[in-house]
C-alpha cells in the first residue's frame, strides 16, 4: 500500500490567551481539535468553514510553521516536527503556500524575480533565473515582469506573482489559504482556473481553504468541513454534498445555494 503525499493524525492545536484577571490561570483556546486525514497525489482537499473555524491554523500545521500540541503531521510518511532546521528547509521545498494577501507576501522593496527566486536561494539550487522565468510564464505573466515591483501590478496579478513563487521549487503539494478571497469576483475565477490548470500540468496536490463552500465543492476532491476546530465532516466532496452528516453543513449547503 502506497504511503499517503500527506497524512494528518490526530493534530490538535491549542493557544493560551490572555489572563483575564490577575491571579487567574489564562484561558485556553482549542483552535484545532483532533483533525485526522489524508491527501494522495493529484488531489484537492478543501477545508471549509467560517472565520474563526481552525483553518488558517490546519494550515499553518501542515506547511510545520507551527507544531501540533497533540498528534503528528507526515509528509510522505516523514514527521515533519521531527525534522532539524535545514531538513525541514530542504523538505519545504516539497511543498509551498499561497497566502490571502499577495501583496503582504512580497517584499515592496525588491523585485518580483528576487521575491519569486527567495524560496531557490534557501538551498542554492542552480539556474536560478531560468526557473524565474518558467514560473511567470506558467502563470501568465513574461520573463521581463521579473524586473518590476509589487506596486506595479494589480491585485490579481500579484496574486499569480505569489503563486510562481510557490510553484519556482517544483512542490509536490500547494496549500492555498484563502487565495482567492481578496480579488474581486471576476478575478477570483481566473486564478481558480489557473490552479487547476498548475494542478494538471504539475501534478500538485493541493489543500484548498476557503469559507466559500460554492468554490470548493466544485473544484475539490474532497472536503473537510470544520467549525469550531472540530471536523463536522470529511470524504469524499460528492458524498459529503449529496449526504451531508451535520446540521451546520447543511446549512452551508443552504447558502451556497448547492
Amino acid at each position: 500500500m502506497s504511503v499517503p503525499l500527506l497524512e494528518l493524525r490526530g493534530v490538535t492545536r491549542r493557544y493560551k490567551m490572555p489572563r483575564a484577571a490577575l491571579l487567574r490561570a489564562p484561558a485556553v483556546l482549542t483552535a484545532v481539535n483532533d483533525i485526522s486525514l489524508t491527501l494522495v497525489r493529484g488531489q484537492t482537499l478543501g477545508v471549509v468553514g467560517e472565520s474563526g473555524s481552525g483553518k488558517s491554523t490546519l494550515a499553518r500545521m501542515i506547511m510545520a510553521f507551527e507544531a501540533p500540541d497533540e498528534g503528528t503531521v507526515l509528509f510522505e510518511g516523514t514527521d515533519l516536527n521531527r525534522l532539524g532546521a535545514a531538513a525541514l528547509r530542504r523538505a519545504r521545498q516539497r511543498f509551498q503556500m499561497v497566502f490571502q494577501d499577495p501583496f503582504g507576501s512580497l517584499d515592496p522593496r525588491r523585485t518580483v524575480g528576487w521575491s519569486i527566486a527567495e524560496p531557490l536561494r534557501v538551498t542554492r539550487a542552480p539556474d536560478i533565473g531560468r526557473r524565474v522565468s518558467e514560473a511567470l510564464d506558467q502563470v501568465g505573466l513574461r520573463a521581463a515582469d521579473a524586473e518590476k515591483y509589487p506596486h506595479e501590478f494589480s491585485g490579481g496579478q500579484r496574486q499569480r506573482i505569489a503563486i510562481a513563487r510557490a510553484i519556482v521549487t517544483r512542490p509536490e503539494l500547494l496549500v492555498a489559504d484563502e487565495a482567492v478571497s481578496a480579488l474581486d469576483v471576476s478575478v477570483q475565477a481566473q486564478i481558480l482556473n489557473l490552479l487547476m490548470d498548475l494542478q494538471e500540468e504539475l501534478g500538485l496536490a493541493m489543500v484548498f481553504i476557503s469559507h466559500d463552500l460554492a468554490v470548493v465543492a466544485c473544484i475539490c476532491d474532497q472536503m473537510l468541513v470544520m467549525r469550531h476546530g472540530d471536523s463536522l465532516e470529511f470524504g469524499e466532496t460528492e458524498e459529503v454534498v449529496a449526504n451531508p452528516r451535520h446540521e451546520y453543513t447543511r446549512t452551508l449547503l443552504t447558502a451556497s445555494d448547492i
